[in-house]
């Protein structure tokens, strides 16, 4: 038998540290849709929301979280949809929807 030596391939890792996105509990994410694309060309974006969240509360997260302080903001209610899978009848819960204008020049990149 011959002594065979086992070399282990030690090459080091160098992880690079992902940037940690800043996050609020009242900002679910922005709502992706054709209509919120187009208005984000505007200075307007679309976010969901928690139910509980306000505009005040919402213009000191987005400061916290995006830099910018919006010009205003609206908040919209959005209804729970009844929704029918396999027979079944289930609901499609609601939420709450803001839309966030801000000044010319100002701009988020989400995503």
């Amino acid at each position: 038998m011959a002594n065979t030596k086992i070399k282990k391939n030690t090459k080091e890792v160098v992880t690079k540290e992902k940037e940690e996105k800043k996050s609020h509990p009242l900002i679910l994410g922005p709502r992706i849709t054709e209509k919120s694309a187009l208005s984000s060309e505007k200075g307007a974006y679309v976010f969901n929301v928690l139910d509980k969240a306000n505009k005040n509360e919402l213009k000191k997260a987005i400061k916290e979280v995006y830099g910018v302080t919006p010009e205003r903001i609206s908040i919209t209610q959005i209804n729970d949809k009844k929704v029918y899978r396999r027979g079944k009848v289930g609901v499609k819960r609601g939420g709450k929807k803001a839309v966030v204008y801000l000044k010319k020049g100002d701009k988020i990149t989400l995503a």
